[in-house]
């Protein structure tokens, strides 16, 4: 031990074998938390994430059932659930009986539903590209297909 009661560390200290910060799950998480940070600073409406995640969904396909877009949206079944309540009570989804099988409901974006994604649409290409700034265009793309190949 050091005169000052720290331990002593040899000239030649070997790496541990498990860095932090050299694992993709933290360095993912931590990507994840700044791209959040980016979303929630310039969404420019009250939306989190998810519900961005199922107007835009919604948007895309049109009218499907919760489960499919929870499926669509890689959302499990209770997540989902809360989405379209919380969008419903807004007034921003709604459901109705599936002509094909009575026993489902398709959940489709109301009038206001399309106009708030339709707003929302051009803020959150704008937070993708400012989310992927810090790369040049070669970068990006090579990025986004490393990506692709890990879902």
């Amino acid at each position: 031990m050091a005169r000052n009661g720290t331990p002593k560390r040899s000239a030649k200290a070997a790496k541990p074998a498990y860095v932090l910060d050299e694992q993709i799950g933290f360095i993912l998480r931590q990507v994840s938390q700044r791209h959040a940070m980016i979303f929630a600073r310039d969404i420019g409406i009250n939306l989190t994430p998810t519900q961005w995640a199922a107007l835009a969904k919604l948007q895309e396909t049109g009218p499907c059932s919760q489960n499919q877009l929870g499926r669509l949206t890689s959302m499990d079944v209770a997540t989902i659930k809360g989405v379209i309540d919380r969008l419903t009570a807004r007034g921003l989804t709604e459901t109705s009986p599936d002509p094909d099988d009575g026993r489902r409901l398709l959940v489709s974006l109301t009038r206001a539903g399309q106009q708030l994604a339709e707003k929302a649409a051009p803020n959150a290409l704008a937070i993708s590209k400012e989310t992927l700034a810090p790369l040049d265009a070669k970068e990006r793309e090579t990025l986004m297909a490393l990506l692709g190949k890990l879902r």
